[in-house]
Parts: structure tokens; C-alpha cells; sequence
């Protein structure tokens, strides 16, 4: 039984780049959606995808990397775990990469980057960094 399905989620991917692979597959959860979105939404991926597979759905991110195949991902690490929980205040969330990279919040919210938890003014449990 997996105990930290964030921490596959980031090594599945983390894996996938240092392969170079075009897209990595993992068994889907509203939380791994809401951080792959941001992913997105952040330029850090191209795409994703759930399928509708069952029992359980996959999802599917499709990875990104520059004119010279050089994975736009440089760097994943996850902070909070199962065995130590890491929250933050508002004024606490940390910057990643001196701003260069980001930090994933799971807030009361929703799931969100550091800078929009800081402005919205809400802290919360510090997923992971990415940059």
C-alpha cells in the first residue's frame, strides 16, 4: 500500500525527465489534478489528461521540455510528508528559487502556488517545491 501518493506522483515524473520520456502515467486523485493544473498553469508541463480507466482513472501529464530537449522541470522536491506535516501562515510561505520556482500550498482554499496563497492572505500545508 503506497503511503505518499504526492511523493510518487513528483519521483514518476522526476524519473519521466531524466529519460527524457514524453508523458508519464499515474493512478489519478483530485489532489494530484489540482497540482498537475498548476503545473500547467505555471508552464512547467504541456498538458494533462484523466482517463477513465477503471477501476481506477490514470492521469496523464504530458512533459515539457525547450528547442534543445532540455526538461523545462529542473528541480521537484516534496516538503510536507505523511510522517511530518509541514504548515505555514500566510506570512510564512516560503520562495522558492528566490521566485524562479514555486511553491504548491494545499489551503482551505484549495490547492494553489505560494504566491496566489499569498495573495488571497491564506497559508496551509506546504505540498511541494517546483522549479
Amino acid at each position: 500500500m503506497m503511503m505518499d501518493p504526492i511523493a510518487d506522483m513528483l519521483t514518476r515524473i522526476r524519473n519521466a525527465i531524466m529519460v527524457r520520456h514524453r508523458q508519464v502515467m499515474m493512478p489519478s486523485s483530485k489532489e494530484k489534478v489540482a497540482i498537475a493544473r498548476i503545473l500547467k498553469e505555471e508552464g512547467f508541463i504541456q498538458n494533462f489528461h484523466v482517463t477513465r480507466d477503471q477501476p481506477q482513472p490514470q492521469l496523464r501529464i504530458i512533459l515539457k521540455y525547450d528547442q534543445n530537449r532540455k526538461p523545462v522541470i529542473s528541480g521537484l522536491q516534496r516538503v510536507s510528508k505523511p510522517s511530518r506535516r509541514i504548515y505555514v501562515r500566510r506570512n510564512e510561505i516560503p520562495w522558492v528559487m528566490s521566485g524562479m520556482g514555486i511553491a504548491i500550498l494545499s489551503t482551505p482554499r484549495g490547492v494553489m502556488t505560494g504566491q496566489k496563497a499569498r495573495r488571497l492572505g491564506v497559508g496551509g500545508e506546504v505540498l511541494c517545491y517546483v522549479w
